[in-house]
């Protein structure tokens, strides 16, 4: 069980890894060299927050978007996503199926539960109340990354959202002209901040 665990992180470090080497992911549909997207990806899986190029300006949406379902899975712990979302335990658990001893005792270790029993029910708990978290603090944020970004404040108020809960670090709000910026932009805004 747990070396399913690690493997499974690793199998999920190693998989963002080379699709953020693709072009599609660079904002400069440039191909990344695997150092970089390795260290993006194990960053972004363990939440770390550490980044070797600047998110907001180096990556395209698309790289963006699976930074965010990196730092997604991560937060939620590898093997509550692929339980979850799985094709044998996922549908079996979304419509209310029994899921095997063996996939409710590599829950149970993968979300740190006491006992296996109700482990299915903490598991969706968990689920609802990240994914209802993320929403309002995305809602949240919409009025002050609208207002500065038009629509792509939407983007921006999710990824940041999905960040925060997730304590990530990663940020979106780099340009090129300036890189690395966090969220010193927002020092004086009192709700940016209370939302993170």
């Amino acid at each position: 069980s747990f070396e399913m665990i690690a493997f499974g992180f690793a199998g999920v470090i190693l998989f963002g890894a080379i699709i953020l080497m693709l072009p599609i992911s660079s904002s400069a549909g440039v191909v990344t060299p695997f150092d970089k997207t390795l260290f993006t990806a194990t960053s972004a899986v363990c939440v770390t927050g550490l980044v070797v190029v600047d998110t907001g300006s180096y990556w395209s949406a698309f790289g963006q978007a699976v930074i965010l379902l990196l730092i997604q899975t991560g937060g939620l712990g590898v093997i509550t996503v692929v339980a979850s979302f799985s094709m044998v335990s996922g549908i079996a658990m979304l419509s209310g199926r029994k899921i095997s001893l063996m996939q409710r005792s590599t829950m149970q270790d993968a979300i740190s539960a006491p006992k296996v029993g109700g482990i299915v029910r903490l598991t969706k708990f968990i689920l609802q109340g990240t994914f209802l978290i993320e929403l309002v603090g995305a809602i949240l944020m919409l009025p002050v990354f609208c207002r500065d970004y038009g629509w792509k404040g939407i983007w921006m108020s999710v990824f940041h959202s999905v960040s925060a809960f997730c304590n990530a670090g990663f940020d979106i709000l780099g340009t090129t002209e300036q890189t690395f910026p966090s969220l010193t932009g927002y020092i004086a805004n009192p709700l940016i901040n209370l939302v993170i």
